[in-house]
């Protein structure tokens, strides 16, 4: 990748990057290197792809679970029913959130300063046994104390997605930054598609629902020591990495051959981030998203139930399409990306904005549309929400990849401060369907919910297209930020 210059212009500083192309790479060095076909790099990749199934697991078990413990009908009567009305529901759903974004912020600073391995680590294998300890939770506290436990939950999950970005970061080479990246957030989807389609089966077998904390707790349990053995916040943690291997991703991300004193994390320019005009649309965006998102997967498995009038195995399974489409789609969209890419065909924010246009305005039509789709024709209920969440996958390549675009360096602490704000968001959506839903089975209130989210989906997208960037930006550098601050005495940055 070319190096950063940099220009003086009227008087202050500025850093100017050039986009990258394949012809940024000195052919003498990487034109004919790829590295190995599985090396290191993927094995990190795989790794977090795991890592984020088993937490994705760990965070939607409760949404198909609740349905179990809420009506015995549905499952195995042997075990408790808890009699929580809809709001209750929603509020223990929306629990998560509220630990989840205190920490989003610390979590990203955090994985800049001690490396994403330690607090990845620490946040799944706390979240798997917490999970764990539900089933006695509840029956000791109802839902209050169960409402605790998923705020905790919440805070240890808080290191997910700033950790991760941290290593992507640090692993991933510029021109594998999309490929690399998608295959890792799939897991997202992997896990959820898991849970949904096997905690039905669980709640009706001689487990009861209890079943589906013990299970998606122990795998997380097994995931942790895996990665304690196996995973690398970075190429310079991994012993046994080849040196070709490590020379390709260091060159690529720039920062071959540094001086060992120099590799020490940088100041965070805290001011300068936050008056980022790119890094505010990004924000922005991220919120938008999760309103949408996390209303359909919060909410889906009740609204099956209640409007589609399915019965907790089919409910679990279709509940599951969705995102068995959206992981599969991932692979689609990555591949379709690489492919526009290696033949230069349109400039990266032009793809950016162009996937992330499809991710959010086709979910929004279809959205709009299952809003008048009644309970006599379930088949194209389930088409359009399979359509609504699958092509949600366009996003990984879209505004989810923004925060390393914009600042490679920071990329942790920029997810830290979006995914808080979004998951704000995620802790309204639940609620509101909450007091907008009470009668469950009126197909009117659940279509506002919908028009609620396609009118966020349009709205979030729309920002991004017209304010979005995905050049890297001035306060990456921290000498460049210590200059200029020195020479204008403020925070004021260039916008790239």
């Amino acid at each position: 990748m070319k190096i950063s210059n940099i220009l003086h212009k009227n008087g202050s500083l500025t850093l100017s990057t050039a986009q990258h192309t394949s012809k940024d790479i000195s052919s003498s060095d990487t034109s004919n290197k790829t590295g190995p076909i599985f090396g290191v790099r993927h094995l990190q990749c795989l790794l977090v792809f795991c890592g984020l199934s088993v937490a994705y697991a760990l965070r939607v078990n409760l949404s198909v679970a609740i349905v179990a413990m809420t009506d015995r009908n549905d499952s195995n009567p042997n075990f408790d029913e808890y009699k929580w009305t809809e709001k209750t529901k929603s509020l223990v759903l929306s629990s998560f959130f509220w630990g989840y974004v205190v920490t989003q912020v610390p979590a990203g600073s955090l994985a800049h300063k001690f490396g994403g391995k330690i607090m990845l680590l620490l946040g799944i294998g706390v979240c798997s046994v917490l999970t764990i300890l539900t089933p006695i939770c509840a029956k000791l506290g109802d839902w209050k104390l169960v409402c605790g436990l998923r705020v905790i939950q919440g805070l240890s999950q808080g290191f997910l997605f700033p950790s991760t970005h941290t290593i992507l970061s640090k692993w991933a080479p510029v021109e594998e930054r999309g490929t690399l990246g998608t295959y890792s957030y799939s897991g997202a989807q992997f896990g959820t598609v898991v849970m949904l389609a096997t905690s039905g089966v669980v709640a009706s077998s001689s487990m009861g629902w209890p079943g589906i904390f013990y299970i998606s707790g122990g795998v997380g349990m097994v995931w942790t020591f895996a990665w304690f053995a196996w995973g690398a916040s970075s190429p310079a943690e991994y012993k046994r990495i080849s040196p070709e291997e490590k020379k390709l991703i260091e060159t690529s991300l720039g920062f071959a051959s540094k001086p060992e004193e120099n590799t020490t994390p940088m100041k965070t320019p805290w001011c300068r981030i936050l008056t980022s005009v790119p890094f505010l649309v990004l924000t922005l965006v991220h919120c938008t998203h999760n309103w949408g998102f996390w209303t359909l997967l919060t909410e889906i498995p009740t609204y099956m139930k209640n409007i589609l009038g399915m019965d907790i195995k089919s409910n679990a399974l279709l509940s599951a399409l969705p995102y068995t489409a959206m992981f599969l789609m991932c692979f689609v969209f990555s591949t379709l990306q690489s492919t526009l890419s290696r033949h230069q065909c349109i400039p990266l924010s032009v793809s950016r904005k162009l996937f992330n246009s499809i991710g959010h305005w086709i979910p929004m039509i279809t959205l709009i549309a299952l809003g008048y789709v009644g309970a006599d024709r379930i088949n194209l209920a389930i088409v359009l929400l399979t359509i609504t969440v699958g092509i949600n996958a366009s996003t990984y390549l879209g505004f989810q990849v923004n925060h390393i675009d914009l600042s490679p360096n920071f990329a942790g602490v920029l997810m830290g401060i979006t995914n808080c704000a979004a998951n704000i968001m995620s802790i309204i959506a639940p609620l509101i369907v909450g007091f907008i839903v009470t009668d469950e089975k009126n197909s009117a209130q659940w279509r506002f919910i919908f028009f609620i989210a396609a009118g966020f989906y349009f709205i979030g997208n729309l920002l991004f297209v017209v304010f979005g960037k995905t050049t890297v930006q001035s306060w990456n550098d921290m000498e460049s930020t210590r200059v200029a601050k020195g020479r204008d005495g403020n925070c004021a940055e260039s916008q790239h």
